[in-house]
């Protein structure tokens, strides 16, 4: 709560602006409302740090290798999403997005059936579907030759 908290106001410090949210929820000190935070740039924490909490960054861009560009410059890769309805753009941005997990026009993209897991400085390896038992398991590969059965 306090890292949201202080995402929120390190954002408004350096000129972003709340479009809505940004407060404790009435429901009780653990929860907190969703917040939405717009005109944010590089230097603030939310664009630095993983924040995992209610909070939507929203940065300008121009074109879409820029966008890339903007969300790949940073170490974390968790989880990114795309809201398009272009195909082309909806395959291209999956390619290019250096996260572990993207999530084309659907906000909810973790299942038990979906490896689950991020890049960078975001994790490594996978949980769930097929892929989450590879980290328990060693490979090996064995050759045979000059036998002459």
């Amino acid at each position: 709560m306090k890292k949201v908290e202080a995402h929120i106001q390190d954002a408004l410090d350096k000129n972003g602006r709340l479009v809505v949210g940004g407060k404790k929820h009435k429901a009780g000190e653990l929860f907190f409302e969703p917040t939405l935070i717009a005109d944010v740039t590089a230097d603030m924490d939310v664009a630095t740090q993983e924040t995992f909490g209610p909070l939507a960054a929203v940065f300008k861009f121009e074109n879409e290798q820029q966008a890339v560009e903007m969300a790949n410059a940073t170490e974390f890769g968790l989880a990114a999403y795309c809201y398009t309805k272009d195909l082309g753009r909806a395959w291209r941005m999956s390619e290019q997005l250096e996260y572990g997990m993207v999530g084309i026009n659907k906000g909810l993209i973790s299942n038990e059936v979906a490896p689950f897991g991020g890049i960078k400085q975001s994790g490594l390896g996978r949980e769930g579907s097929k892929y989450g038992i590879e980290d328990y398991l060693e490979i090996k590969y064995t050759l045979f030759g000059g036998l002459n059965i």
